[in-house]
């Protein structure tokens, strides 16, 4: 084989750091964003967030640095927050949506407690706290604590007796297995009267059963009693006809008694599970003015970042003095430029943000005004294309990005959708066919509720056609129950 050198023209697109940061800077959320220039900030001693009540930031120019007190004498230099447009004033004083408010301004103290209590009491907790005013012997004790500590979540009891019977054997080899599992089912009697009531059941129709017990003795009590233990399925299918011929009752009595069960716990340990809140920090806020809806970014969302002083100005003496800056002084102006590269890129991903959601704004304009029926479809594309961006950047600005307006928070890409077609030839969004048949159903009789083919009929006769498929679609994705489980008494 004869080896040769061949020269190639050939064009290929290479990322830069600063656009790889860039990109990678537009898809983050905002937690994540402030977790990247948390590190950034750790890494990099130039950087520096901007606190309230700070004095002016250095003024960052392409290969030069000025001090608060040149920008002074030369007053056609922008400062440093000028230049990249960091806002002076962080305070945001936009209305949170009521609708959406994490708890209502009027709720009392007590309140607050019962959720510090909840958060901070665990189900084994209480229901130890309840063992210790317990007259019980050690060994009873014990069996207790051991079944405490079998509980799942909710509650339940999910391993059989004889399955815990294995592992108790090995803590008392001494006792035969018969004795033992006799004590087991002794310290579940115990503990299935604690509180909440239902704690400790295998099934859901012994937990159910072990709350009626508490109730007070009434005909109603007892008729809901056999429905639990005996008939659990057929009211879960909500075949009043066949159970009022079983229980020989009318429709009032099977009513009272459907009511009861209806406000019995089935999840008693939920309660004292902890709770995973999340918190959402809008990225933009949306005002109705005079002339329409206007998009301003949140403050309060924007990491306002400057330049370190103490270093900018050991690297400004550097450089006047007209020296060899030494390694310190190369690591120096490295670090500067990376630091210029975050604010810029940082401030750049809020000015994207910031036109994507006034163009969503405008192109939804009837969705704020109307509420969800007015939602028209729209795509990415449209978007890109109006904007003169690409798809994928409209997609990164979109996702896990969040605006308040004064119908609540949404995330942006909550106004994208895919299209139904309309009789008139036009288009109906998703999102207004969900909306439409939640009306629908909440307005329905429940004696008589509305089957997917008769939404689908209603839907064609306002002009949108849509599949009763689609419709068993849209549906399930609004936790809605099929006609069967939707009808009542």
């Amino acid at each position: 084989m004869k080896q040769t050198l061949q020269l190639k023209l050939s064009q290929h697109l290479a990322l830069t750091p600063q656009l790889q940061q860039s990109i990678r800077l537009l898809q983050l959320s905002t937690l994540e964003l402030n977790q990247e220039i948390e590190q950034f900030l750790s890494d990099n001693p130039l950087l520096e967030r901007v606190e309230p009540g700070d004095g002016a930031a250095y003024t960052v120019g392409s290969d030069t640095l000025s001090s608060p007190q040149s920008v002074a004498d030369d007053p056609a230099t922008p400062s440093y927050d000028e230049a990249y447009n960091i806002p002076s004033d962080s305070n945001w004083s936009g209305d949170a949506p009521a609708n959406h408010s994490p708890r209502d301004n009027n709720d009392g103290d007590d309140s607050d407690y019962a959720d510090i209590q909840a958060a901070a009491i665990s189900l084994r907790d209480h229901l130890g706290a309840q063992l210790g005013f317990t007259p019980l012997s050690e060994r009873d004790r014990s069996m207790v604590i051991f079944l405490i500590e079998a509980l799942d979540e909710d509650g339940y009891l999910a391993q059989e007796l004889e399955e815990l019977l294995d592992l108790l054997a090995e803590e008392y080899p001494e006792t035969d297995r018969e004795q033992l599992l006799e004590e087991l089912h002794i310290a579940l009697r115990h503990l299935q009267n604690f509180d909440p009531p239902g704690i400790g059941a295998r099934t859901p129709k012994e937990c159910l059963g072990l709350q009626l017990q508490n109730q007070p003795a009434s005909p109603v009590r007892d008729l809901a009693m056999i429905l639990v233990r005996q008939h659990l399925e057929l009211l879960a299918s909500r075949d009043f006809v066949k159970l009022k011929k079983i229980l020989q009752c009318d429709d009032a009595e099977l009513r009272c008694a459907h009511s009861l069960i209806c406000s019995l716990n089935p999840r008693p340990g939920a309660q004292y599970s902890p709770s995973d809140t999340r918190y959402i920090i809008p990225d933009v806020v949306v005002r109705k003015l005079r002339n329409g809806w206007t998009v301003n970014l949140n403050q309060d969302a924007m990491p306002r970042l400057r330049i370190n002083r103490l270093y900018a100005d050991i690297l400004q003496r550097s450089r006047g003095s007209g020296g060899s800056a030494g390694s310190n002084g190369a690591g120096l102006s490295s670090q500067l430029q990376e630091a210029k590269w975050l604010i810029k890129n940082v401030q750049q991903r809020f000015d994207t943000i910031l036109r994507v959601s006034q163009a969503i704004v405008d192109r939804q304009r009837q969705f704020f005004e109307h509420g969800e029926v007015a939602m028209r479809p729209l795509t990415l594309r449209e978007i890109a294309e109006t904007l003169g961006l690409h798809e994928s950047t409209i997609s990164r600005v979109t996702t896990q990005k969040f605006m308040a307006s004064p119908r609540g928070i949404f995330e942006l890409k909550y106004f994208f959708g895919s299209h139904v077609a309309t009789e008139a030839g036009g288009a109906a969004s998703s999102t207004a066919i969900r909306a439409l048949i939640k009306q629908l159903v909440s307005a329905e009789d429940g004696h008589k509720p509305l089957s997917d083919a008769k939404i689908a009929e209603i839907l064609g006769q306002q002009g949108i056609v849509v599949a009763r498929r689609t419709i068993a679609k849209y549906r399930e994705g609004l936790n809605i129950p099929p006609v069967n489980l939707r009808k009542s008494l």
